[in-house]
């Protein structure tokens, strides 16, 4: 038996809609997950990216938090200096990477239910400041503050939203045989 399920419900739940609930999930669990240990437990988890730097500072945590933090540990350096602290506690990536998930988070709440138009110069354009501010910091004694970092992150997640979004509705455009219409010669 096969259940029919009404086209207006399909069309709200398609790809976009999930990398809009998976993101913002994991968005909401990396800014709670420093209420959810003792006060100050997590103060320096500075390390390595791709590495399992601090899972001793975390091993005996319950599995939420742990499962976030070991997220954190592989996926971002953690650098104190470069991270937000809520609860007084460390939060599991740095403030970049926070701006990242949000602006992926909020670009995919918006491509999700909006179909917009790409253009290739607005995606460099989006990925310029993550660029210059990170490239800065890692060739020159420059510092960027965290809420630069911030904001550059969130600007290049939410490019990295509509880059997600072109290429989904790419694939659907190829998968249903949609041509583009041929240009006519003046």
């Amino acid at each position: 038996m096969r259940i029919k399920i009404p086209r207006f419900i399909v069309s709200k739940f398609n790809g976009l809609f999930l990398i809009f609930i998976l993101f913002t999930l994991l968005t909401v669990l990396i800014l709670i997950s420093p209420f959810l240990v003792p006060k100050d437990t997590l103060n320096d988890l500075s390390g390595r990216v791709g590495f399992i730097d601090n899972s001793d500072q975390y091993d005996d945590l319950s599995i939420i938090p742990r499962a976030i933090y070991l997220f954190g540990d592989i996926e971002c350096h953690q650098i104190a200096s470069r991270s937000y602290f809520l609860n007084e506690n460390q939060l599991p990536i740095c403030s970049r990477d926070v701006g990242i998930l949000l602006g992926i988070s909020i670009g995919a709440s918006i491509v999700a239910y909006r179909r917009t138009v790409i253009r290739p110069f607005l995606l460099i354009l989006g990925l310029i400041p993550v660029g210059l501010d990170g490239g800065f910091q890692s060739l020159t004694a420059y510092e960027s503050t965290n809420t630069v970092r911030l904001i550059t992150g969130a600007i290049a997640g939410v490019t990295i939203s509509l880059l997600f979004s072109w290429v989904y509705h790419e694939v659907n455009r190829v998968e249903n045989g949609v041509r583009y219409p041929e240009k006519t010669e003046k």
